[in-house]
Order: C-alpha cells, then sequence, then structure tokens
C-alpha cells in the first residue's frame, strides 16, 4: 500500500496542470514514504523521520499558500502561468526546501543519516522527482538570478559541506545536494539538461547505495575492509564514486560537461568558472571514499580466517544495472 501511494502522489504531481492537485500529489507522497522511513523504530530512524515530515509539511503548506495567492490575484490555478512574482518566488523557495537546495539543505544530511540505505535511496532518488517536475514547469516565471543563486550555493555547499564528514549517508546526501544545484543551474537555458544530469544522478546514485547495501557499510572505515570480501565489487564502486565525481570517460561526465558548454554558450563563463571549481570540491571526498577503499589496506584486518566472499541476500540484478549505467553511458553513446 506504501509504496503503490508513493508511486501514485509523484504520478498524481507528474500529471496534474492544476496546483492543487500537484499540492495533493506531494502530500500523498509524504505521507507514504513516512512509515516507511519510521519502520525501524530506531531512535534516530523516529528523529529523521520527525525533522523530514515537518519540512515536507512546511514547504507544502508554502505551495498551497503561494497558489492560493496566485490564484487569488489572476483567477486561474494554472501551473504554466504564474505571473505574480511573489507567488512564483515562493513557489520555488517551497520546492527548493522540498528537494533540499542550498539554502535550504540543512534537513538533508540529518534525515537521510537516519534512515537504512534503501530508504535512503529511494529518499534521494525517487522523492527529488515531483518537486523536480514542478520546478520545471514553472521555471520560465522565476527570477533567473535566483535560480542561479540557488544553484551555485547548492554546489558549493554540497562541496564543503561533505569535506570532513566520516559518514557514507552524510556524504551522499552532500553530493545529492551538489547534484541538485547542478540541474538547477541551467534550468532556464537547457531544462533538457536537467533532466539528463537527473537521469544520470539517479543512476550513480543508486549504484552507490546499492553497493553500501551490499556491503553494509555506513561509515568510511568499513569500506577500508571491503577489499578482502569483493574484490570486483570494490572495483567498480571506486570508478562509481569517479563517475559521481564527474570524470571522463564515466557517465557522470556527460551531465557536467554540457551544462559547462552551454553556460557558456549562454555568456555566463563566471558562473561556470564557480560551477566547475565546486565539482572539484565533491571531487575530493569522492576521492576520499576512493582512497579508502582501494588504496589502501586497512590497518584493522584480522588474522583469522574470515570468508572470502560475504553472503548476501540483496538482488544483485539493480546493483549490476545501475553500475553497468553508472560507468557506461559515456563510453556508449
Amino acid at each position: 500500500t506504501l509504496l503503490s501511494s508513493l508511486g501514485l502522489g509523484t504520478t498524481l504531481t507528474f500529471a496534474s496542470s492544476h496546483w492543487l492537485l500537484a499540492w495533493m500529489g506531494l502530500e500523498i507522497n509524504t505521507l507514504a514514504i513516512i512509515p516507511l522511513m519510521a519502520q525501524h523504530h530506531h531512535p534516530r530512524a523516529v528523529e529523521a523521520t520527525t525533522k523530514y515530515f515537518l519540512t515536507q509539511a512546511t514547504a507544502a503548506a508554502m505551495i498551497l499558500f503561494a497558489s492560493t495567492t496566485n490564484a487569488w490575484i489572476t483567477g486561474v490555478w494554472d501551473m504554466n502561468n504564474v505571473s505574480s512574482p511573489v507567488a512564483s518566488t515562493m513557489i520555488i523557495a517551497a520546492l527548493a526546501l522540498k528537494i533540499g537546495l542550498a539554502p535550504m539543505h540543512f534537513w538533508m544530511p540529518e534525515v537521510l543519516q537516519g534512515l537504512d540505505l534503501l530508504t535512503g535511496l529511494v529518499l534521494s532518488t525517487w522523492q527529488k522527482l515531483a518537486p523536480l517536475a514542478l520546478i520545471i514547469q514553472t521555471a520560465q516565471a522565476i527570477d533567473p538570478l535566483l535560480l542561479t543563486a540557488l544553484g551555485l550555493m547548492s554546489t558549493l555547499i554540497g562541496g564543503w559541506g561533505g569535506l570532513n564528514q566520516t559518514q557514507l549517508r552524510k556524504i551522499l546526501a552532500y553530493s545529492s545536494i551538489a547534484h541538485m544545484g547542478w540541474m538547477i543551474i541551467v534550468l532556464q537555458y537547457a531544462p533538457q539538461l536537467t533532466l539528463l544530469a537527473l537521469l544520470t544522478y539517479i543512476f550513480m546514485t543508486s549504484a552507490a547505495f546499492l553497493t553500501l547495501k551490499a556491503s553494509s557499510a555506513t561509515k568510511i572505515d568499513t569500506l577500508a575492509t571491503v577489499w578482502s570480501k569483493s574484490p570486483i565489487l570494490t572495483t567498480t564502486t571506486a570508478l562509481v564514486l569517479l563517475s559521481l565525481g564527474g570524470l571522463p570517460p564515466l557517465t557522470g561526465f556527460v551531465p557536467k560537461w554540457l551544462i559547462l558548454q552551454e553556460l557558456a554558450k549562454q555568456s555566463l563563463p563566471l558562473v561556470a568558472t564557480v560551477m566547475a571549481l565546486a565539482a572539484l570540491l565533491s571531487l575530493y571526498f569522492y576521492l576520499r571514499l576512493c582512497y579508502a577503499m582501494t588504496l589502501t589496506i586497512s590497518p584493522n584486518t584480522t588474522t583469522s580466517t574470515t570468508p572470502w566472499r560475504v553472503q548476501t541476500t540483496q538482488a544483485s540484478f539493480p546493483l549490476a544495472l545501475a553500475t553497468v549505467m553508472a560507468l557506461g553511458l559515456l563510453p556508449m553513446t
């Protein structure tokens, strides 16, 4: 029931051209994921769920308020023409809070840290779809300066925030914030690049989360012992992380390359430069993960005879698919 409601809420938002229906979809979506987040009854999971519920409810209320204001001023509930600047600014603020764009990002690392890896995967991929669809539909009515500021702040904060983290889920949360920034920055110039960035981000994040799930790792120091248990997975994970960082010839390079090219074409060289430098910040902590996983032999290996292969109950097909997508889309195309 919960999973189908989760899908239904997002689909409702996708299909709607009326603000009330969109709001209802977002609300169904939020209410469906909350029991999934709190299902372990761990104090941290409950705390994360509460934080998530409060932020999402605030955002939904703001969307409702902004769309009502817009309908009050213009007399239509249509999404395509949010002509009142107050309403459009409120809507983008609420949607930014929903997907965790800086400076409304503070809930994201805390919430992701409290969840288990699969729910975290749902939160950082599927939960971004509905708000992003709304952002894309209302993007033309929003002040370009505001969108650019949101995008730049998100990439910078997503880079800086992850630098001295040791928890993998928090690192992935900051990486998510940075990727959202890349999507938002190019939105008004080439929305199709936003979708491309979203698609590649979903593949790479799925690969990362499923890998962590396979080795049930939540801290950096756990990664250091994975090499003895599943060497092939270690190799592919290092590549997936570099792909997340955006290195050619891996998939993660495609959106960055095209977005920087588009920004340069729109004669925004300064913005493009700042974005490229912010990508370096993100790259640093992905490299730290790679270093811990593949370039060091962990000092805490045991001398006892450990099983070479770890028995896992996880299906390996989604992981294999996501990994192939995260590594091979650019070379294939």
